[in-house]
């Protein structure tokens, strides 16, 4: 059998009226959008399909790659509402220089009778948080429709709302038919169902460019929440395991995909750290701090702060080398 090698992915990127700059300023993001509120880093979602950006396969869609090589999935169960086998997740940056709008997102079985499509669950890593930001996380009691309809018109629905302070390295997993919205001031990486599903609740009455109002979606979004009061989220406790140049932390395991953070630190060391794969699925290194290199005996695939690298099912073995931090993330 051949044994495949890892590979770099180019993002897609998105201008949403919220954004800011930091994705280009502080990962080295090379796109000429203004604002720059998202970049895709792994996706073959059709609003926003990834590029490899290294080795054979350079210069095609991410999921031409997946149709023309599915054992790169592995074994696990496929996304295959579009007729065939694609990616089952999707990871992103997001910027946040204004509050994003209040919005919920449908589960898998509202959406593929509604939509034709997967829902979306989610999780959020805080890369970076201002003094007294917030997010949102459900509401703060609980709520009939009727109150929503009434707080939505009297432009008061932000009483009824979780407002949770958030910091660096805080996590939160985002179970669909949450309503949530990511507040000013905060950058994360998001990892999700592969879904581009968003009921927008409420948007501040903010224009866009053409002062035109963002749409929104009430009536689904009433369909699709969860009213009742939810409590903070807590933060996990935090466990590493660590290896020899390296140390991991898991921030979340469930149905739809597994996330853990790598610490890598092996300037004092002459041997590399083994990139350990668990079960037959692909993975996904996306690199929040620092650089480094992976390797194996047919490759060298240097990566920095921003990179994205797509590692697929029945890779060779790999090791990695550098001082970072990596999001490993798995099927």
């Amino acid at each position: 059998m051949n044994r495949t090698i890892p590979f770099l992915l180019q993002p897609a990127a998105k201008d949403y009226l919220w954004g800011g700059s930091r994705l280009h300023d502080d990962f080295g993001k090379e796109i000429q959008i203004r604002p720059l509120a998202e970049t895709w880093e792994c996706s073959t979602h059709p609003d926003g399909p990834s590029v490899v950006a290294s080795g054979a396969n350079a210069g095609k869609l991410l999921g031409e790659v997946l149709e023309a090589h599915p054992e790169y999935l592995g074994s696990h169960p496929l996304q295959t509402t579009g007729g065939r086998p694609e990616l089952p997740i999707l990871l992103k940056l997001i910027d946040a220089k204004q509050d994003l709008s209040v919005q919920v997102h449908p589960d898998d079985a509202y959406a593929l009778a509604h939509e034709h499509s997967l829902g979306k669950t989610e999780l959020w890593y805080v890369l970076s948080a201002k003094p007294k930001a917030k997010v949102v996380y459900g509401f703060n009691q609980d709520v009939s429709e009727k109150t929503v309809r009434q707080a939505l018109k009297q432009g008061t629905i932000a009483n009824y709302l979780n407002h949770v302070p958030v910091q660096k390295d805080d996590v939160f997993y985002i179970e669909a038919g949450t309503v949530h919205a990511i507040g000013a001031g905060v950058l994360v990486a998001e990892i999700q169902e592969s879904s581009n599903l968003t009921y927008r609740l409420y948007d501040y009455e903010r224009t866009d460019k053409n002062g035109n109002h963002r749409e929104l979606h009430v009536e689904k979004a009433l369909q699709v929440m969860k009213r009742n009061s939810s409590a903070a989220p807590r933060q996990p406790m935090r466990v590493l395991n660590y290896t020899r140049g390296c140390a991991r932390e898991l921030l979340m395991r469930c149905k739809y995909f597994q996330a853990e953070r790598l610490l890598l630190n092996t300037e004092s060391h002459r041997q590399m750290t083994d990139f350990r794969t668990e079960g037959n699925s692909f993975h996904v290194l996306l690199c929040t701090d620092g650089c480094g290199t992976l390797s194996g005996e047919t490759c060298m695939l240097p990566f920095f702060k921003g990179d994205c690298i797509f590692v697929p099912a029945g890779s060779i073995p790999l090791k990695l080398h550098g001082k970072a931090q990596l999001l490993n993330v798995s099927c």
